[in-house]
């Protein structure tokens, strides 16, 4: 372990909040690179994603576009992020394992005291070849009491082999209280750095009604919402400082509705989402709900499109400082606005550290 490492997990806990993002390494087809950036505003970048196979292996899921392809004057996208590193002293890049193409496999591995082992040493392994700061574990998502108690146990098999003042270990979990409800969070907190709550994708596609995807309030009981998510996990026995609170950085598309409530008539976009760059869509005003705490346009090709911008992202970072949470994560930066008026990372950044 270089100290160079050890003292950047060290820093860490002297970083007031965090301001997370997510780099999906197939946003490198997109002509997106890490190294276009904003780290003034940045401080830890997650990159997604790593696979795992059923025998408990971690592996990268996209060898070109993570080692190989040329990439801000280096090779790869990771390869860029190590290479940033060094110029970003305070930057921590962590290695994001899961997503939806290991769904299926997490369940088995986690299940297995020898396949959380083997887990464990290959995370480890990738972790020390590639100099990276730790791990951050997308199992989507832990579906009943059985496969919470194998998320326990496999987040101690990973804290065995990737030690809390060496390595960062941290999980992203839905604020849905449906999948909540079946991990004992107060347990895993205490081997993890940071619970990124996924405080989105509230509604979608998949939903009977459309409404705000990612409402920091709800407007009324049945519905879930940011600031429901964080109560759960605080009253679990969670540290407010080890949540992170997530902002999406894409629009929800509902048709031929004018505002949420409405059944769900079909969506717009690519598979039923704006990249928040696109937003607002040609020819539609953009409006905020000051309850739910949501942006959204109506009109055009979108029909209702909600979504997350400055003023609310200002008032879900405002909300974090009330409630004392370790900050903000963006899923995902690529996605965001180019023009620093609009980013939604740059607007979260200020006002976490504003006083």
């Amino acid at each position: 372990m270089s100290s160079s490492r050890k003292s950047r997990i060290t820093n860490a806990s002297n970083v007031m909040y965090t301001n997370a993002v997510y780099w999906p390494n197939n946003r490198l087809y997109k002509g997106d690179t890490p190294g276009a950036l904003n780290y003034g505003c940045i401080n830890r970048v997650y990159y997604a994603f790593a696979n795992v196979t059923a025998d408990g292996g971690v592996f990268l899921s996209d060898e070109w576009a993570d080692a190989r392809a040329p990439c801000d004057g280096v090779q790869g996208a990771l390869g860029s992020l190590m290479h940033l590193k060094q110029r970003y002293p305070h930057l921590q890049v962590i290695l994001s394992i899961g997503g939806g193409a290991s769904a299926e496999t997490f369940p088995i591995v986690a299940s297995s005291t020898i396949l959380r082992d083997n887990f464990a040493r290959s995370a480890r392994g990738l972790v020390e070849a590639s100099g990276l700061d730790g791990i951050d574990i997308v199992w989507e998502y832990p579906c009943n009491p059985q496969q919470g108690n194998d998320f326990l146990a496999l987040m101690a098999a990973i804290r065995l082999h990737l030690p809390e003042d060496h390595y960062l270990l941290t999980a992203a979990l839905p604020a849905a209280r449906a999948v909540l409800q079946n991990i004992d969070h107060g347990r895993v907190s205490e081997y993890l750095d940071a619970i990124n709550l996924v405080a989105y994708d509230f509604f979608g596609t998949w939903t009977p009604k459309g409404g705000h995807h990612a409402q920091l309030y709800s407007m009324s009981k049945d519905e879930e919402s940011g600031a429901s998510g964080v109560q759960f996990l605080m009253a679990s026995g969670v540290p407010a400082n080890k949540i992170l609170l997530g902002i999406p950085c894409f629009g929800r598309s509902f048709l031929n509705v004018t505002g949420p409530g409405h059944k769900n008539r079909g969506a717009g976009g690519e598979d039923g989402s704006f990249d928040y760059s696109q937003l607002p869509r040609k020819g539609t005003k953009e409006q905020v709900d000051k309850r739910a705490v949501a942006a959204q346009c109506v009109g055009g090709d979108g029909g209702f499109v909600t979504y997350d911008n400055p003023d609310t992202v200002k008032i879900k970072a405002t909300f974090c400082k009330q409630k004392g949470l370790g900050g903000l994560f963006y899923w995902s930066a690529p996605s965001d606005s180019k023009d620093s008026k609009r980013s939604l990372i740059t607007a979260g950044f200020r006002t976490l550290h504003s006083s």
